[in-house]
């Protein structure tokens, strides 16, 4: 036993150096050097300060900003330390009051609106922090957001075209428009009063 216990420590200090020191600085190092603004949070920055990341939904109800797809997170709203759907099959009851509750906000926004709203505005996504949404949610409430900033319906269509992803690749997903990009752009255009 005395023979195998030295091994097994050597074996251990070995793995703990490769597995638990090297391995980690090595790929950071490399995400550092190959994909900086994605190894740190693919924050986005205004005026020095960051003020969102690209990969997570931030809270928008305001009449002129653009509204991302329902938070399943709880308390708070696309909170990352508690990522999670919300695991309501489409028969529960709290599912359907979800949605009557979303359906009502966003007719309350814009009473004048009678296009059929977008299944993402109305869902919240398997994460519960989904940063984007289609282009038909975002076309869905330009009209809303233009009056409401008391901006043209042009130059509203136009940043949601300038602010479109399409697929990755060509083929993978399908086209999205991150939210808070686009509502950032909006106040660079016109910020709200």
């Amino acid at each position: 036993m005395k023979t195998l216990i030295r091994p097994m420590l050597v074996l251990f200090f070995a793995l703990t150096v490769v597995t638990g020191i090297a391995y980690p600085v090595l790929v950071t190092a490399i995400g550092q050097a190959v994909f900086p603004h994605q190894a740190n949070g693919s924050l986005i920055e205004r005026d020095g300060k960051a003020v969102g990341s690209a990969l997570i939904g931030q809270q928008f109800d305001a009449p002129g900003y653009f509204w991302g797809r329902l938070s399943a997170t709880t308390p708070n709203p696309y909170n990352p330390q508690s990522s999670g759907g919300s695991n309501l099959g489409p028969t529960n009851p709290a599912l359907a009051d979800e949605i009557k509750g979303r359906l009502n906000a966003l007719h309350d926004a814009d009473p004048t609106n009678t296009a059929a709203v977008p299944v993402d505005l109305v869902t919240s996504s398997g994460s519960g922090l989904d940063p984007e949404i289609s282009p038909a949610a975002a076309a869905y409430q330009a009209a809303r957001v233009a009056k409401a900033r008391g901006l043209a319906r042009e130059q509203v269509d136009g940043l949601i075209a300038r602010y479109t992803s399409g697929r990755q690749l060509g083929v993978l997903g399908e086209a999205r428009v991150n939210v808070l990009e686009l509502n950032l752009a909006l106040d660079q255009l016109k910020p709200l009063h």
